[in-house]
């Protein structure tokens, strides 16, 4: 393994376990993230909605094989978290509430940047 696989791996494991705690607290309704949810005038039902989709995110960019999910998810974390940031912005919420959505974004980017080629969408277009 060189430095650049090690570094996707680490990066990649604690962004998946960021997305399934995250997840989970989220569809087991966690006492810290309904404050969070009423902190931005969220209703409650958006945490069924967030849990299911971080969790499968977190099993798509983990489990090897199906490329085209893979980047689904890659691109529906970083909806998700640019949307999570927004929202503390918009409400003038407070900088720490705001640095959790900017890290797993960039834990997010970082595994995106840093994955092997066998873990990328290839397409067959020829270059015109």
């Amino acid at each position: 393994m060189n430095i650049k696989s090690i570094t996707y791996w680490a990066v990649t494991g604690l962004l998946t376990f960021v997305l399934l705690f995250s997840g989970i607290g989220a569809l087991t309704k966690q006492e810290f993230l309904i404050e969070s949810m009423h902190n931005i005038s969220f209703p409650l039902y958006v945490m069924n909605i967030l849990g299911t989709a971080y969790v499968l995110g977190a099993i798509a960019i983990i489990v090897p094989g199906i490329p085209w999910f893979k980047e689904w998810a890659y691109a529906g974390v970083v909806f998700a978290m640019t949307a999570a940031f927004a929202s503390h912005v918009f409400i003038g919420d407070t900088f720490a509430n705001m640095v959790p959505p900017l890290v797993i974004l960039a834990l997010t980017i970082a595994s995106y940047m840093l994955r092997s080629n066998s873990r990328r969408l290839v397409t067959n277009r020829s270059e015109e």
